[in-house]
């Protein structure tokens, strides 16, 4: 397949289905402005992938990517209008936090780095939590819940829960 040109269409007929394996791998964002969001996301303390380029920015998140490519060339491979977002898409990213008091600090570098607080750390039913947008308004949460359980490379361990006592 790999000796075909750049172009050429593939049919998904006619052949036997596979399902893909449960995990995702890289997340794309397209941006306005590939620069300006790789700087927000260093100024939020983290580091580029030297394995990317000007044009496809990676961060690594620890088996999988955070990649910053531009709106309109998003739109052109996946063969969609390019749209600016407005409002709530529904669609959120979430970090959680070690403890209570990082999820107010995190928004605070957030905010500093220049994204726009949303909603400002608050106590809920189960933690503490907040939101940011990042300057595409990419919407991420930030929060912190006692019954989140973490493996020793700081993973979460989906199917298991801490016991709450809040």
């Amino acid at each position: 397949m790999l000796t075909k040109n750049p172009g050429h269409i593939f049919s998904s007929q006619n052949i036997e289905s596979i399902a893909p394996s449960q995990r995702m791998h890289l997340i794309l964002l397209g941006v306005e402005n590939i620069a300006k969001s790789r700087a927000f996301y260093e100024a939020l303390g983290w580091s580029k992938s030297p394995t990317g380029h000007d044009e496809f920015v990676k961060f690594n998140l620890g088996g999988y990517a955070l990649c910053l490519i531009s709106r309109a060339a998003l739109a052109a491979d996946a063969l969609a209008e390019p749209a600016s977002p407005s409002g709530f898409n529904g669609v959120a990213f979430v970090y959680l936090a070690k403890s209570p008091e990082e999820v107010p600090a995190i928004l605070a570098k957030a905010v500093e780095a220049g994204g726009t607080l949303v909603k400002p750390a608050t106590r809920t039913p189960w933690g503490i939590a907040g939101y940011f947008k990042d300057p595409d308004g990419y919407l991420f949460e930030v929060d912190y819940e006692e019954v989140w359980v973490f493996d020793e490379q700081e993973r979460l361990v989906v199917d298991e829960l801490h016991e709450r006592t809040c």
